[in-house]
């Protein structure tokens, strides 16, 4: 049985992380640095800076790479509290895509790799980004892969376009899933190699406007023409780029719902707040039928959103790879905390619809939540399937 009982430990440090966001981090929400598209940088480096003041920096990185070493479950107590502000997971390095980037170059990474890349990468000194996402091609399908590698003597040469690809703007080195095409006895198939971004045949096409604007660097398209990557840069082994996108995305749609589990808590407390002081038809608000239902029903998404978090974190620390654990948990929690985000809106009003409370944003990426990292129609597939096929 799956005892979700929370330590004492873990509860003061799930205080911790939410008294230093909302004293520390809150504050920067209107900052001017936080642009359209994602915080610049230089905010980015100066939040980091708050978070390793306060010993709160990097909660699921090894210690010996400089993190906290939390266990799936601590992660999912932490990261709630750090979703609470947008800039939270920012701040303490434990946001998209590096977060995940970083659990897949711990697990697959040579040490050569680790030395040259992830031990900058887990001390915020650098950023990355994920080339998965493909126009046209791969994406919820990573099977479609139009991006192709050759080998050129020991190298690679890569051509394609990536899209959607977050942080890719300012981001020191890339994960790049592509295509090898085989070649007299050297293998070939779906694989990921790294690159510096700074190399001949790598350039950021254009910066795509998206409704959200909560990662730093935003979302760019990516184009390689005749990149050279020395075969020293395959992570992992070539042809074997599907099982490692699975030690990749599974614990990364997890960290996704924890994250959001936080905000949608932060935009419930404002419209809880406000449903209690608002005056309308002779009583507050929230006495009224019609706003009290939806109240009630944010607190039972909320609820059962962190049971299900509990439940695959439990599972991952148990040992399991947790396809499809995290699967379902990204597909109900992704929904969940859209309705949460869209009931706070509603019950707000016409304050709802503006930018003095930080819930219209939340809006904005609770919506975008529910197709990056694979939509939700995708996963009840994948899971109708292994149902059909398992009973």
């Amino acid at each position: 049985m799956i005892d979700f009982q929370i330590t004492e430990e873990q509860l003061a440090l799930r205080e911790r992380v939410k008294t230093f966001v909302v004293d520390k981090i809150i504050p920067f929400e209107k900052d001017p640095r936080l642009t359209s598209h994602g915080p610049t940088d230089e905010l980015r480096i100066e939040l980091n800076a708050l978070a390793k003041e306060a010993g709160l920096f990097a909660p699921h990185v090894p210690a010996h790479w400089g993190g906290m070493g939390l266990d799936h479950m601590s992660c999912a107590i932490v990261f709630e509290a750090a979703g609470y502000s947008p800039l939270g997971p920012i701040a303490m390095h434990c946001a998209a895509p590096d977060e995940g980037n970083m659990n897949l170059l711990e697990k697959v990474a040579t040490q050569a790799q680790k030395d040259r890349w992830l031990k900058p990468f887990a001390a915020g000194e650098i950023r990355s980004n994920f080339c998965m996402t493909e126009p046209g091609g791969a994406g919820a399908d990573p099977s479609n892969m139009l991006t192709k590698a050759r080998y050129d003597g020991d190298d690679f040469i890569v051509n394609g376009v990536k899209w959607l690809i977050t942080g890719a703007k300012g981001s020191a080195f890339t994960i790049i899933f592509c295509d090898v095409e085989a070649e007299a006895g050297k293998p070939g198939g779906p694989t990921m190699l790294i690159s510096d971004m700074d190399q001949p045949g790598i350039s950021i096409s254009r910066e795509l406007d998206t409704m959200d604007n909560s990662f730093t660097g935003g979302h760019g398209e990516v184009t390689f023409k005749d990149l050279r990557i020395p075969a020293e840069n395959v992570l992992g082994e070539v042809g074997e780029g599907f099982r490692y996108v699975q030690v990749r995305l599974a614990p990364a749609r997890l960290t996704h719902c924890m994250r959001w589990l936080g905000a949608a808590r932060r935009s419930h407390d404002i419209a809880l707040d406000y449903a209690r002081n608002r005056q309308a038809f002779g009583k507050p608000i929230g006495e009224h039928e019609g706003i009290g239902f939806m109240l009630a029903d944010n607190e039972i998404d909320l609820q059962q959103s962190q049971l299900m978090i509990w439940w695959t974190a439990a599972a991952l620390d148990g040992g399991s790879k947790g396809r499809h654990e995290s699967s379902m948990t990204k597909t109900a929690v992704s929904e969940a905390v859209f309705r949460i985000a869209d009931r706070c809106v509603q019950i707000l009003g016409g304050l709802g619809v503006t930018q003095d409370t930080v819930v219209e944003w939340i809006f904005r990426e609770a919506r975008a939540f529910r197709i990056y990292d694979g939509p939700s129609e995708v996963h009840r597939w994948a899971i109708a399937k292994r149902i059909l096929r398992n009973g």
